[in-house]
């Protein structure tokens, strides 16, 4: 099937899953409310502009846009007019975007021309442009065309189709402690990746789950969100996001935060110890990636650091790595067997899966096992132990000609104290030979820690 039959016979779905509905019915709070006639109506202003600017079945629009309603109003626009969307994240650099678009050669291209607000609003205000680009259709059949994050090295290329994300949208509906309909989602992750994109924008429009993005990224504003309305709220973001709620506190008492739910990283015991005792709420744990979304969750904290599989999502160890069931390959122009093959996606997770409850844990990264004079070392458990340490915020141990940690303080602590406790926990062929402390690490644009040696490099520089 050519890229054009597939979006042409795959259009209605933007209507019949994530549209459908009555007019009135709120899905999403910016903070004022948006109703799905409202809704509706902006989607088929921004389908009649691209349509304008040569965009058709079978091509494909570069979404260039901060999070915003713009944003949401033109993707589904894109897809609706039976179209590929490349989503590219309004903080990549021009050369980036440059490169991307020279690569995935859309039709048209959306980009802000206008917007407002200041840097640490979640959602913005902003006015769309669209522009020709190219005449092509879409290199391949996929809805959507994402960058991984790109915390371990360059991003891939990785399509997805309708089938696959509606696919996706169902299994949330089947996962026990997601939010129901009448209840609200406070979504923190951008909707450019797949934990934002899929487990929030897309199932809170199919599930009748309204969207309420808090007005400012700051623990006080998160707060605030949840206590704006009566009806149930579950936080979703990533660690960095507990983090900031687990340092900031809340004014009086929270009964609208049913819950926290977290994807991305594991989340270091510390700091899940910190919320936990501050908000007395479950900790949701959800383990997945770009390539096929949810994996895995634990939206109870029950089983942690352990997952149960998604509904309809097999996960198998092999040789140490978790492999996950994924039934076509992910990845636009690559033809990696070691990435995919025979319907399963080799994550390069370490991990285990339990042959009596099928539960899942994630060990780290599979690059995590170096040998220091003949003796192995999980980098991942050296890690966990220098951010588990008094005064450590956040920890990246990588391998760089030795054992590297670079370490993020609350800034009153020192190297030589540091040294002296890792000395206390570690054998000393596990210690790092380098220690390096920052005001901030780096991070990805989905808030994920950087862990690309020469990036940290230059951070410390």
């Amino acid at each position: 099937m050519t890229g054009a039959q597939d979006a042409v016979s795959t259009a209605g779905w933007v209507d019949d899953i994530l549209l459908a509905g009555r007019d009135s019915d709120v899905c999403l709070r910016l903070p004022d409310p948006v109703d799905r006639g409202t809704l509706r109506r902006l989607v088929g202003e921004a389908q009649a502009r691209l349509t304008g600017a040569g965009l058709r079945a079978g091509g494909a629009a570069a979404l260039r846009l901060p999070p915003s309603l713009a944003y949401v109003a033109h993707l589904l626009a894109t897809w609706r007019t039976g179209a590929q969307a490349v989503l590219l994240d309004h903080r990549l650099t021009d050369h980036e975007v440059d490169r991307a678009l020279r690569r995935l050669t859309p039709q048209v291209v959306v980009a802000p021309v206008r917007s407002g607000g200041g840097a640490l609003r979640v959602f913005v205000d902003v006015d769309a442009g669209v522009t020709a680009y190219s005449d092509r259709p879409a290199g391949s059949p996929h809805a959507v065309i994402q960058l991984s994050s790109g915390s371990t090295g360059p991003s891939k290329v990785i399509g997805r189709t309708a089938a696959d994300l509606v696919a996706e949208v169902r299994r949330y509906t089947e996962i026990d402690g997601v939010a129901r309909p009448g209840e609200r989602i406070i979504l923190l992750p951008s909707m450019v990746h797949v934990l934002g994109l899929v487990g929030g924008l897309l199932y809170g429009l199919h599930a009748g789950v309204e969207l309420c993005p808090p007005e400012r990224l700051s623990g006080d504003a998160v707060l605030a969100a949840i206590a704006a309305q009566d009806t149930p709220a579950t936080v979703l973001g990533v660690p960095f996001h507990i983090g900031l709620l687990a340092s900031t506190v809340p004014s009086g008492p929270l009964p609208q935060f049913a819950r926290m739910t977290t994807g991305g990283e594991l989340v270091p015991a510390a700091v899940a110890r910190a919320f936990t005792d501050r908000y007395g709420v479950p900790l949701g744990n959800m383990y997945g990636m770009t390539e096929v979304g949810v994996i895995g969750t634990d939206l109870y904290g029950r089983n942690r650091p352990a997952i149960a599989p998604a509904p309809g999502i097999r996960v198998r160890e092999q040789d140490g790595e978790l492999w996950v069931s994924c039934p076509a390959n992910p990845y636009v122009g690559l033809a990696d067997p070691t990435r995919w093959a025979d319907g399963w996606l080799h994550t390069r997770d370490a991990g285990v899966v339990d042959p009596e409850t099928g539960l899942v844990t994630i060990r780290g990264r599979l690059d995590s096992q170096v040998s220091v004079g003949g003796l192995k070392v999980d980098l991942t458990e050296v890690e966990a132990t220098v951010a588990g340490l008094p005064g450590v915020t956040a920890a990246v141990v990588v391998w760089d000609d030795g054992i590297s940690a670079y370490v993020q303080t609350d800034g009153a602590t020192t190297e030589e104290t540091l040294d002296h406790l890792i000395a206390e926990r570690l054998a000393g062929f596990k210690r790092p030979r380098t220690l390096h402390l920052l005001d901030q690490l780096p991070r990805t644009t989905t808030g994920k820690l950087v862990r690309s040696a020469p990036a940290l490099r230059d951070a410390v520089t």
